[in-house]
């Protein structure tokens, strides 16, 4: 099976490996935050939730229950609240419609543009992040449906170092890195070029 090295620790990123709905968790709470961080908290979610993630105790939370669980302390992310909301949510989608089993939303697509389809539809994720995932899917989890490269767009090119998807190591994290800062240079001076 393949290996994910996303948080900066071995056991967060185990889990990450081999628990497809932690994957998905750390996914939706990339965001605002360090990207070790929000793949470092589906590790501490289980803990505080009595050493499981199960999908179907999630969904069957009360959704304030939940949030008080991601504010801790500390808080499993910068907005405990909205993120607690948004993880319910996917675990209710995972239930009602994958039997439980957050794979299957990967599993059964028979495409990359289905793929990316049920991935945006998902709480959480935007088309943006819904095309990291497909990427990450593709280049880190050897889930290829016919066409991923192409439904993840930019982020499904090899070795493009736009996101987490091209993330294999310390090495790969410095390139990411420097891409975003890039990004936000570019960003922040095409206001001024305009005026």
């Amino acid at each position: 099976m393949p290996s994910l090295a996303l948080s900066g620790d071995d056991a967060a990123d185990e889990l990450l490996s081999n628990d497809p709905l932690a994957l998905l968790i750390g996914m939706v709470l990339d965001q605002q935050v360090p990207l070790e961080w929000a793949f470092r908290s589906p590790l501490e979610l289980r803990q505080r939730l009595g050493g499981r993630l199960d999908p179907a105790e999630m969904a069957a939370m009360d959704p304030e229950a939940l949030v008080k669980v991601f504010t801790g302390p500390p808080a499993l992310h910068r907005f405990p609240g909205s993120m607690a909301r948004r993880v319910h949510e996917l675990c209710r989608v995972v239930v009602d419609d994958y039997g439980g089993d957050a794979s299957q939303i990967w599993r059964s697509a028979a495409s990359g543009q289905e793929l990316l389809k049920t991935v945006r539809s998902l709480s959480g994720f935007g088309d943006r992040k819904a095309r990291i995932f497909v990427a990450l899917l593709g280049k880190r989890m050897d889930v290829r449906p016919p066409g991923w490269e192409e439904a993840a767009g930019a982020f499904g090119q090899p070795d493009s170092f736009m996101s987490v998807a091209d993330i294999d190591g310390p090495d790969a994290l410095g390139k990411v890195r420097e891409h975003k800062r890039a990004m936000k240079a570019q960003a922040r001076a095409e206001p001024s070029a305009q005026s």
